[in-house]
């Protein structure tokens, strides 16, 4: 059996709006911020910056975040579960089973500007 791993996309109206992808990844969340509307076709590149992981219990918040990092309101644009197709220090493969997005799509370290933490995310 294929083990599902949570996929959430949040909606967060901070000091910039942008959305927060996490995946589960090894009992924590893998989080990038991705500063535009995350692709529901294909062609459509968006830079995702990696951010700190968060714990599994994260991928149900929607409320309001009143001091300090990441202030402002969170929302569930997207949710679902996804599988992995391949994995490695340059890409992840992945099929996201989402309301809004589903299909393979990839993350690729594109290290734009030279930052480590710059990935594109695309539907393939």
């Amino acid at each position: 059996m294929v083990k599902e791993n949570i996929y959430v996309i949040q909606k967060h109206s901070a000091s910039h709006l942008h959305y927060d992808l996490r995946l589960e990844f090894e009992g924590v969340l893998k989080s990038w911020a991705i500063p535009k509307t995350p692709p529901k076709i294909k062609g459509i590149k968006r830079l995702a910056v990696q951010v700190p992981d968060h714990e599994k219990s994260y991928a149900t918040f929607e409320g309001e975040i009143k001091e300090g990092y990441g202030k402002g309101k969170v929302e569930i644009w997207d949710k679902g579960n996804y599988n992995l197709i391949e994995k490695d220090n340059k890409k992840i493969v992945l099929k996201i089973n989402g309301k809004k997005l589903s299909g393979e799509y990839v993350l690729l370290n594109s290290k734009l500007s030279g930052k480590k933490e710059n990935w594109l995310f695309f539907k393939k």
